[in-house]
């Protein structure tokens, strides 16, 4: 299934389970994380909280049954699926808001498709 004004960013093979890469879609650091499951996710690679691209190099785990993003400047919690800031003190007022733009995601055969915006 390919996804429509979607870009190939990568081979599957080429992720590492729970953990993370940058890639450039359409001119956007996103970071792609691929989870046991095969699923891979993507949110944007910037930070919010410190405005460094480094979510990538973030820690992937989970809170209940949702798959999180911690970052690896302040340890900010995000969920990997919504972008949602699941940190209390995360969610202080903050110019670029607290939550993490994401991707759809599609893995075609073994390539890793990631959706134009």
């Amino acid at each position: 299934m390919t996804v429509p004004c979607s870009t190939d960013v990568c081979a599957l093979g080429a992720l590492v389970p729970e953990r993370g890469a940058a890639a450039l879609v359409d001119g956007a650091q996103v970071a792609l994380f691929r989870l046991a499951d095969d699923t891979v996710l993507a949110v944007q690679n910037k930070d919010p909280f410190s405005g460094a691209n480094v979510l990538s190099r973030g820690i992937v785990g989970s809170a209940g049954d949702a798959p999180t993003l911690t970052s690896p400047m302040h340890k900010q919690v995000w969920d990997l699926r919504t972008g949602s800031c699941l940190d209390d003190a995360g969610k202080a007022p903050h110019a670029d808001g607290p939550d993490l733009r994401t991707w759809r995601v599609t893995v075609a055969g073994s390539r890793v498709l990631v959706a134009s915006r």
